[in-house]
């Protein structure tokens, strides 16, 4: 394991602050990306385009 000395706990929590911030983004584009899928696929419906 790497020793961080005194400062471990500020590194680590930069580390989980990071990676739960990246978690959230990718979290949001996966809903925002069914969202707008959602919405092309009911657009398409309506002009009467299957595929």
């Amino acid at each position: 394991m790497v020793e961080l000395g005194k400062y471990a706990g500020t590194v680590l929590g930069a580390y989980g602050v990071s990676i739960a911030l990246l978690l959230g983004l990718i979290g949001m584009s996966f809903r925002s990306s069914a969202r707008i899928r959602r919405q092309l696929e009911a657009q398409e419906k309506r002009m009467g385009r299957h595929g």
